[in-house]
């Protein structure tokens, strides 16, 4: 393995590494650099083992930033800008290096810049008492951890979901479980989630063993936020209700009023919020119809009340069938705006090869679907929730539905061989950073000019 060295330039090395140059190519060492004031001689390119001094990297005041100073014989790259011959340029942390004039055939590096020694040894410590990230339902440390307001007690998913089950079975409120408050909302709680894990990392012992874990994760039904209905009594006759109670009526949905379809809803019966039409629907958990769009985890209401045949709320909105469907039962027509991190050239792109072909985007999207339930397809990158348990019989929303589409048009976009691109489009360089590159978004001519379909070699980011 071939390792890159450099030499002080007068200033007194340290024990400790103040910063270091990381090359991408993990076949060679990193550079560290311990003084203040540090040439680099090194070799520039993979393919030759000669040495070169090419740039002096100066550390500046306050730790933040150094300076690169170009001493080669020819122009080198920082951060895709070109500084010539004996330029100088300040660099951070990150900041990427190329020893050359453009990016092909040599080195590439990263410029980090270490941690000062005192801050490696401040740790944080923050003190849990695992008793205090237990349910008081089963006694054990959380599992999938709900909120219940207003009291704010936290309990497991499952243990939450049955309580919540029988309480709605055999009283007029769900009462919380802890203090006996009348519980209003309840839903999962992500922050807990992180310190109940960090809990069972530190303490195995604590974990419950994987068949109780099953059992949980199978009474749980609290997805999103539920509303658990308030404590005021139906009013009847009312001529000219007041604000407090048309804000009420507004909230109850259609079988809160009437008994629809042989079901009317309990008087504190839980429900969720439509996010599409903000109307209430009841949360129904061992209904067959799902609430819940797979690919976001948010309720929808359009598939529950086409189930009963509402097409139209009295009290509250309705939202249609077209809002929530399976994916089978889904048209495209367009390129969705979202495709290709909604990078319009690479949308124009994508619209001329699949012309160039004699096809339609219906057609490429039908064709790639099959490819997508047949799991022929990679889907660490899909960017849905549950990735690996959607198929086409699942239900989403239009905005996941949309997602799915350009993330199929990504696959069919990467799998053109280059002879079925356009020639002005096969001639472009790939953007370092691919699909995740943030200058696409607001620089119109690198946009155009570099291929954003494409995986990065720059960042941190998954392949």
């Amino acid at each position: 393995m071939t390792a890159e060295t450099g030499q002080s330039s007068g200033s007194k090395p340290s024990d400790d590494a103040w910063a270091k140059l990381v090359p991408l190519d993990t076949k060679f060492s990193d550079i560290e650099i311990r003084c203040n004031d540090f040439v680099i001689c090194s070799e520039i390119k993979p393919s030759s083992i000669e040495r070169l001094e090419w740039c002096r990297i100066t550390k500046n005041l306050g730790h933040a930033s150094a300076t690169i100073h170009n001493k080669s014989s020819d122009a080198i790259l920082v951060d895709e800008a070109v500084i010539p011959k004996d330029g100088v340029v300040d660099i951070r942390c990150g900041s990427e290096i190329v020893p050359g004039p453009h990016g092909h055939g040599y080195l590439q590096y990263r410029f980090t810049i270490m941690p000062a020694p005192e801050s490696r040894t401040q740790l944080l410590k923050i003190s849990i008492d695992p008793e205090n990230a237990k349910c008081s339902i089963c006694l054990n440390i959380w599992h999938d951890v709900v909120t219940a307001a207003p009291c704010l007690h936290n309990f497991c998913n499952g243990c939450f979901s049955e309580w919540m089950r029988r309480s709605e079975e055999k009283h007029r409120h769900v009462l919380c479980p802890q203090c006996r408050t009348a519980v209003q909302y309840v839903g999962k709680n992500h922050f807990l989630k992180n310190i109940q894990e960090d809990i069972l990392n530190v303490d195995a012992t604590l974990r419950r063993p994987a068949e109780d874990i099953a059992v949980l994760d199978s009474s749980a039904s609290i997805q999103s936020n539920l509303i658990i209905g308030s404590k005021r009594k139906r009013r009847s006759n009312i001529l000219s209700p007041p604000l407090e109670e048309r804000e009420r009526l507004r909230l109850q949905c259609p079988q809160c009023v009437a008994n629809i379809g042989g079901y009317r809803c309990e008087h504190h019966g839980a429900h969720l919020q439509c996010h599409l039409c903000a109307g209430m629907m009841p949360f129904r958990a061992n209904l067959q119809v799902p609430l819940h769009c797979m690919g976001c985890d948010r309720p929808f209401c359009g598939a529950y009340w086409s189930s009963v045949n509402v097409t139209q709320g009295v009290s509250s909105p309705v939202c249609s069938r077209e809002t929530f469907k399976p994916i089978a039962e889904r048209t495209v027509t367009r390129i969705p705006f979202v495709t290709h991190e909604m990078n319009r050239h690479e949308q124009d792109i994508t619209q001329r090869c699949i012309v160039q072909m004699g096809k339609t985007v219906p057609d490429v999207v039908a064709e790639w679907f099959t490819r997508f339930n047949n799991r022929e397809i990679d889907r660490s990158r899909m960017p849905l929730n549950h990735a690996e348990m959607i198929t086409t019989s699942t239900h989403v929303c239009n905005d996941c539905y949309d997602k799915l589409v350009g993330f199929l048009l990504y696959w069919f976009r990467i799998t053109l061989p280059s002879s079925r691109l356009p020639d002005d489009v096969a001639a472009r360089e790939d953007c370092w950073y691919g699909y995740m590159c943030r200058t696409q978004h607001h620089n119109e001519e690198h946009a155009r000019k570099r291929n954003h379909v494409c995986r990065p070699t720059r960042g941190n980011h998954p392949l």
